[in-house]
């Protein structure tokens, strides 16, 4: 069970303090929209890695082209971070949390998150042995496994968004525009990064 509660403890610390796009789209959304929204995305794995998980668990078992199909799932998530960066680039000056349309910031997340070959690469090569290893030792271990891991995870990053939110109200006017910018680049910047796993996965490059 210590075993259990440590790597659950850890390595959902270190998933949900992790850079990248899930974490990215979490402060856009905070600033744009308030921290409702940032805690939204940070919501985001609850709900898209119950099917990852069963994915990965069958690949693990059965598939044999696995690394093919998350080549095509990462290029897809390429084109849409690559999208919410360009909508931040280009927004225009305005308050923080001024919107002119539903923010749908938890959509949003689920879809990074599930287009994201980061998910699927940690169950494949980490989280799926160890839950397997921790049910054949004992059920209830790897249920708590996966209890504190989720926790950790998601309540880290819904606290990185309390604390963006904190923020909004110093960020205003070009001080507002200037950051959602860099944040927009940011974006663009793990879009290319996941085009490039995903042609890496492929067998293009």
């Amino acid at each position: 069970m210590i075993s259990a509660l440590t790597s659950g403890f850890l390595l959902g610390l270190s998933a949900g303090l992790s850079p990248g796009p899930l974490m990215t789209l979490i402060f856009t959304e905070t600033l744009r929209h308030g921290t409702k929204s940032g805690i939204k995305v940070a919501l985001a794995p609850l709900i898209t890695d119950l099917p990852i998980v069963a994915l990965t668990l069958l690949a693990l078992s059965r598939l044999q082209h696995f690394e093919i199909i998350l080549g095509v799932i990462s290029l897809t998530g390429g084109v849409f971070v690559a999208y919410l960066g360009y909508k931040s680039i280009v927004i225009k000056a305005q308050t923080p949390g001024e919107s002119e349309s539903a923010p749908k910031s938890l959509l949003k997340g689920i879809l990074v998150n599930f287009l994201s070959p980061n998910p699927y690469l940690f169950w494949f090569s980490v989280g799926g042995p160890l839950t397997l290893a921790s049910w054949r030792e004992n059920p209830i271990h790897a249920v708590i496994f996966i209890g504190v891991f989720y926790f950790l995870l998601v309540g880290s990053k819904a606290a990185i968004a309390v604390l963006a939110g904190k923020s909004r109200s110093i960020l205003q006017g070009k001080a507002y525009l200037y950051t959602m910018r860099i944040l927009g680049m940011a974006l663009i910047l793990f879009a290319v990064l996941l085009s490039k796993r995903g042609l890496e996965l492929t067998g293009i490059l």
